[in-house]
């Protein structure tokens, strides 16, 4: 079944009720409407932009317990996150495979100590089916990672948790909602709420983004009827709450996590690298990921979250700087290929401290007064359990008919190759590579916008593919390739191409090390 927005654009304008509508197709949003389409209500997910624009597609490519935040003491959270790493493991393993991580130990005592710590981790993991910790000298660190420093790796740790592309699993998450039932739609934004002579919230007012655009000549609002809204739109979320209720204080903390790509040789092996605990107490991690490396997360905290936040030059110095200290190969500002940053909707803390590394990743729900029902912080690995939570909560809230939630062992879609391959069989130059050295091809364009509702040269290289986050100057080189077929398939012109040019031209200066244009 492919994505059609056109189709799922009309059934949002019926005039059905909808059991629920959800704003925000991140990973909590679009679980949450997988989860209640396969309970059997009617559910309708929309997202102002491309889905998993923002942080759903910015992580740091891991499934994983959270080895953080159990020094901190968060065992609740971590035990669930183990437990939803092996069901993620299970129902999409197209995407979601485990990976080796080696934490380099300087003297045998801090193998001894971050030991302990990993067998306490595999014992909240339980029968997990992932592999147990072990404790390694330094010639077998060497053999797990060959470009390891080996000043700090004279001994190490071995753990085991889980990656994936996180784009990519969104998708499919998106895919299997539609299966189910759900009318999913990017690009559509809620601009108010309807509401009843109590004040209680009756549905959205929702606004086409595509008709709003100067090339387009329609107008692009109607009403959407709904027994329950559900605000998914993790570090927007206090946007919608202000619309509802514009006295509503803020609970978001946000701050912002950068990663930088570097080239496959500074981690040539297929294990990844923790440092478990920086100069200034953070986690970061050097990952092997698509053929590259990848290196993050900052903690930052921001005044404001925003679609396209920019590395600042001390993050980006302080991730080359650690990277540099772990590795034999030091690299270099010239060495990297892309930069991106997310941003991480975390609830603030009661006592009102600055810190954004120590405010919890537990997830939380709050219900207004009008009924809006918002969910907000947590992490990808949990998103799932988070849905669940969620679905049950409005069930409750409005009286739904009640059904057990099967998402705990519910197949996502998977990789469409059997479609593509006939693609090519008719034309063989569609499956020839956009950029040399990399696999992106035309084919691979025509199918996300036939069947994976891509609408934008951006939704095609940043997330239906991965290049703008891998190599950032070779996504500029691929984007009037990408253009061309895209309007073709969605039957635009001359000037629907230039401006997505220049579009896409602008927001890549944000992936590149120097911002300055190729």
């Amino acid at each position: 079944m492919s994505l059609n927005r056109s189709t799922n654009l009309d059934r949002l304008k019926s005039s059905t009720v909808w059991d629920l509508v959800v704003v925000g197709a991140g990973a909590t949003g679009a679980s949450i409407a997988l989860d209640a389409a396969s309970r059997g209500l009617t559910v309708a997910l929309v997202d102002r932009a491309d889905f998993g624009k923002g942080t759903s597609s910015r992580s740091t490519k891991l499934v994983h317990g959270g080895v953080r935040y159990l020094a901190q003491g968060n065992i609740g959270l971590v035990r669930d996150a183990l437990h939803e790493r092996s069901l993620l493991r299970n129902n999409a393993p197209h995407t979601v495979h485990e990976m080796s991580f080696l934490v380099p130990c300087k003297s045998w005592l801090e193998k001894v100590w971050y030991g302990l710590g990993f067998v306490f981790y595999d014992m909240l993991a339980g029968k997990s089916g992932f592999a147990k910790a072990k404790r390694l000298n330094a010639s077998q660190c060497r053999d797990y990672v060959p470009t390891i420093a080996p000043e700090l790796a004279r001994h190490g740790v071995l753990y085991s948790d889980g990656q994936f592309d996180d784009a990519q699993l969104l998708l499919n998450i998106v895919q299997t909602a539609d299966e189910h039932g759900a009318v999913v739609c990017n690009y559509v934004q809620a601009e108010s709420f309807l509401k009843n002579s109590d004040g209680r919230i009756t549905g959205v007012r929702l606004v086409d983004l595509e008709s709003q655009l100067p090339l387009e000549k329609s107008v692009g609002s109607f009403d959407v009827q709904a027994r329950c809204v559900i605000n998914a739109t993790g570090p927007f979320c206090d946007e919608l709450r202000v619309a509802d209720l514009p006295t509503t204080k803020p609970i978001i903390a946000p701050s912002q996590g950068v990663h930088i790509v570097l080239d496959h040789s500074f981690l040539p092996g297929d294990a990844a690298v923790i440092v478990p605990k920086t100069s200034d107490g953070r986690v970061i991690f050097l990952i092997p990921w698509h053929g590259h490396t990848v290196v993050g997360t900052t903690d930052t905290p921001i005044d404001r979250a925003t679609q396209e936040p920019i590395a600042t030059e001390d993050e980006i110095q302080f991730l080359l700087k650690t990277a540099g200290a772990y590795l034999s190969k030091k690299p270099t500002r010239s060495d990297i290929l892309s930069i991106f940053v997310g941003v991480r909707p975390l609830v603030k803390a009661k006592s009102g401290g600055s810190n954004t590394s120590k405010l919890s990743r537990d997830h939380t729900i709050l219900i207004s007064e009008s009924g809006l029902i918002t969910i907000t912080g947590g992490k990808w690995t949990t998103a799932r359990k988070m849905a669940e939570d969620c679905v049950d909560r409005a069930i409750e809230s409005v009286g739904l008919a009640k059904a057990r939630c099967i998402t705990k062992d519910l197949p996502l879609h998977g990789l469409d190759l059997v479609g593509k391959a006939d693609l090519v069989a008719q034309d063989g130059a569609l499956g020839l590579p956009i950029v040399e050295g990399y696999p992106l091809k035309p084919v691979d364009v025509i199918w996300a916008a036939r069947f994976q509702m891509a609408r934008t040269v951006e939704d095609v290289l940043a997330r239906r593919d991965r290049l703008l986050f891998l190599r950032a100057r070779d996504a500029i080189e691929a984007a009037p390739t990408v253009a061309l077929i895209l309007a073709k398939e969605l039957e635009k012109g001359d000037e629907w191409i230039d401006q997505q040019l220049i579009e896409f031209r602008t927001l890549a200066m944000n992936y590149l090390p120097s911002r300055t244009m190729p």
